[in-house]
């Protein structure tokens, strides 16, 4: 089995046309079918179900392709080592991040470590953490910034990058305004807003309020948190988030909650083995935290 060979059949498989994927990769549509002809029999299995339209993967295809671009991405990784070795950076780094990242100004960070490395390819997106995590562990992403899963899957790496408090979000005019800390009992009617259940806020909260034995209703959800901020500025419903959501807006009242509550978490994520260019940013990314607590410890 050859790289060039996965290589091919991960194009195949993600453009779902042979045609499609030869121009993707810049090779005659008849060597690239004869490569991956090759790498069935030597399989001894069908990795695609094949019509004059389109191709779709068999069960077989499916996990070889979850392996295939995990070899392809250890490949990578062992080419940006030695590049690193000579003081390069070069191929493509690509990241995921949640919408709201908090505990580091990405944009900075990017911005500082695209001018130390210009020959780096850098790309970003955003999703949910569950989403993000599968792309990392699939080969898609080296890199990814989200909240802690309950359980980490063992073929990534985990990183804590900060952890803050959860706190109630309500309108103005809610009774639970005026108040400085809300019992986790007290929200037991109350209609809540939240984002969708692959958010890794989501499951933090569901995880809290079934631990205090509250069973919630959620009428509204959203996939970005000013959707959310709005919802509850209009008296919608209440959402329990992190703390730092209370940059954001000025027209909700944030409350705390008294007892023990889990923290909110943000962690990196990366491939196991972490590529070179994602470790290089994880520096820089650690560097702009230190850099700006100790700017908050002279202030």
């Amino acid at each position: 089995m050859e790289l060039r060979q996965l290589e091919y059949f991960v194009a195949v498989a993600e453009e779902c046309h042979f045609t499609r994927a030869a121009k993707r990769l810049h090779v005659a549509q008849s060597g690239l079918s004869a490569s991956i002809r090759s790498l069935e029999r030597e399989l001894g299995a069908s990795l695609f179900l094949r019509s004059t339209r389109q191709v779709e993967l068999t069960a077989a295809g499916r996990a070889l392709l979850v392996e295939a671009r995990r070899t392809l991405s250890a490949t990578d990784a062992a080419r940006d080592a030695v590049a690193a070795v000579q003081g390069l950076l070069r191929g493509s780094l690509t990241i995921g991040s949640l919408q709201c990242l908090h505990a580091v100004h990405l944009p900075t960070v990017l911005a500082r470590f695209r001018a130390a490395h210009p020959g780096l390819e850098i790309a970003l997106r955003q999703g949910g953490s569950g989403e993000l995590i599968d792309h990392v562990r699939a080969g898609r992403l080296d890199l990814a910034f989200v909240s802690r899963p309950a359980r980490c899957p063992d073929d990534v790496v985990l990183e804590p990058l900060a952890s803050e408090p959860i706190v109630l979000a309500c309108a103005p005019e809610h009774p639970y305004a005026g108040r400085e800390q809300v019992e986790l009992a007290e929200l037991c009617d109350e209609q809540f807003v939240d984002f969708h259940p692959d958010w890794g806020t989501r499951g933090l909260v569901d995880n809290v309020l079934a631990a205090a034995d509250v069973e919630r209703h959620v009428s509204l959800e959203v996939t970005d948190t000013h959707s959310l901020l709005d919802l509850v500025t209009c008296g919608l419903g209440v959402a329990l988030v992190p703390q730092s959501f209370a940059v954001k807006t000025d027209r909700v009242h944030f409350v705390g909650l008294a007892g023990t509550v889990p923290a909110w978490e943000t962690v990196t994520v990366t491939g196991n083995p972490t590529s070179a260019a994602a470790a290089a940013l994880l520096r820089e990314v650690h560097a702009a935290k230190s850099g700006r607590r100790s700017a908050a410890g002279v202030s």
